[in-house]
């Protein structure tokens, strides 16, 4: 393009616009990729889970109604822009259900059976704490799975997820016990480098 300024003549080159417009193309592809990726995902969680749930493998009618129902809150949620990686974590493939998730039920078993011995105990030895521990989680989706973990924990509540820390409402907690976190967050860490 030839821009006349002051009685002279300046080419201007617009390579670098050329290049922020090739630039924004590909980020473009790579969004679109993504959020189909996060899509199917979540499509397939919604239908295997309705499918579980609701027991009806051999009626087509029924079926053809669940997979319509998962459609209608698939499209739901790309409407409302929530399809991303966090609710629909894609890139953790299924290491959460085959290793995190056996291990977080036996540990909420474990953790009723010690809330119910503390409530049932006639002396009830609480002893209420509200501590605030660091996590080394790197991303945001391991923080919240860390403090969602927590909570759901009996005798923990997490109440508050702040910057690299998470403050927490313990039942029972005693004074060998400061790092409460540790296994979670290990396991957590885990699942977010492979």
């Amino acid at each position: 393009m030839v821009t006349k300024t002051h009685g002279g003549y300046i080419l201007r080159s617009f390579s670098h616009v050329l290049d922020s417009a090739e630039h924004n193309s590909r980020m473009e592809s790579r969004n679109r990729t993504a959020i189909v990726k996060y899509t199917l995902t979540l499509a397939v969680a919604l239908f295997l889970t309705w499918l579980i749930w609701s027991g009806h493998f051999e009626s087509p009618f029924l079926l053809g109604l669940g997979a319509l129902s998962c459609l209608c809150s698939l499209w739901i949620s790309r409407r409302m822009r929530i399809v991303d990686e966090e609710g629909a974590p894609a890139q953790l493939g299924v290491r959460p259900f085959t290793r995190y998730a056996p291990w977080l039920m036996k540990e909420i078993l474990f953790s009723n059976l010690t809330v119910a011995k503390i409530i049932l105990s006639p002396k009830m030895r609480l002893r209420r704490r509200i501590v605030t521990v660091p996590t080394r989680a790197s991303t945001e989706l391991g923080r919240v799975m860390l403090a969602n973990s927590i909570t759901l924990t009996p005798g923990t509540v997490s109440v508050r997820i702040e910057g690299e820390s998470i403050t927490i409402h313990a039942l029972a907690l005693s004074h060998d016990q400061a790092d409460i976190t540790g296994e979670t967050d290990r396991r957590i860490c885990e699942l977010e480098k492979s």
